[in-house]
């Protein structure tokens, strides 16, 4: 089946239409940041960089950190630029941009977030790290589309009942992180979590400012969800979607989170650039050890 001009975008110069990429800018390793001005904080510890191109909040670098080839490409806040970035990416790669046809030999990214987070049980120290083992989505995207995901419906069920979550909302769906990837940053500076990816900032995370929350009492709620010992540990706004899309389009994923607050003490971090760049060269060092 060959794409449409309409679903598969092109730029003038042959690149895919949001990440303004062709298909040799990008490794087959790839750092995601939220912040664009995170990549720079990523690539300035690569050995060289050959590849610097961006388009509006995307942001991408590709170069060599100890004889591997790395990309590190901001995403902006949000499923909904997730969705734009996991589908480009991984078209640059499946797709053949002169015939518009799905490639028969599939290529599988190894995707790693490095991301801001904030704990929602107490006992989970500022400044930690944390691997999302599985991420709970409120955003929806799964449903968007034809999945046969149901490994997780009895805890989806679980939650939903113990919050008395909304028919007015979306589905909450569950997804776990790449058991081939995830071992890679096994260590004892790492919690192994259960990360919550919310559909906002404010509201959606039960902040309030001006605007009350239409759910009162929203992260005792879900920090109190129990099902078979797991209990929702952090909040934040990609995990999901990543997650969700990496699994039904074949690639590799895992998120990792610097904790920079804790909504159940009220606490933030006092240094939090520190914290980040302490995440940042662990989980260099972990893409490139040689074994």
């Amino acid at each position: 089946m060959q794409l449409s001009p309409s679903e598969l975008i092109l730029n003038t110069d042959g690149s895919i239409y949001h990440l303004n990429l062709i298909p040799a800018d990008i490794a087959d390793t790839i750092i995601t940041v939220g912040d664009p001005e995170r990549v720079l904080e990523v690539s300035k510890h690569f050995d060289s960089i050959e590849i610097k191109k961006g388009k509006r909040e995307f942001l991408t670098h590709t170069g060599i950190l100890n004889g591997k080839r790395l990309s590190v490409i901001s995403t902006g806040i949000g499923t909904d630029n997730i969705d734009i970035v996991l589908n480009e990416l991984d078209a640059l790669v499946n797709i053949d941009f002169k015939t518009r046809t799905i490639n028969k030999n599939r290529i599988r990214f190894r995707i790693v977030r490095i991301g801001t987070s904030g704990a929602i049980q107490p006992d989970i120290p500022i400044d930690s790290f944390l691997m999302s083992q599985y991420a709970i989505g409120f955003d929806g995207l799964l449903h968007f589309y034809k999945n046969e995901n149901g490994l997780h419906s009895e805890m989806e069920d679980a939650f939903m009942e113990q919050t008395k979550w909304s028919s007015d909302k979306a589905r909450p769906y569950i997804t776990e992180f790449s058991k081939n990837l995830g071992p890679y940053f096994i260590d004892n500076r790492i919690r192994l979590g259960f990360t919550a990816t919310c559909t906002g900032f404010y509201g959606p995370q039960g902040r309030q400012l001006r605007l009350a929350p239409g759910d009162g009492g929203f992260i005792q709620k879900i920090s109190g969800f129990s099902h078979e010992n797991r209990q929702i540990t952090n909040l934040e706004m990609e995990t999901s979607g990543i997650y969700a899309l990496s699994k039904l389009l074949g690639h590799e994923a895992v998120s990792l989170n610097c904790i920079l607050a804790n909504r159940a003490t009220g606490e933030f971090s006092k240094n939090p650039s520190k914290s980040i760049t302490d995440l940042i060269k662990f989980t260099l060092e972990r893409l490139t050890k040689r074994s």
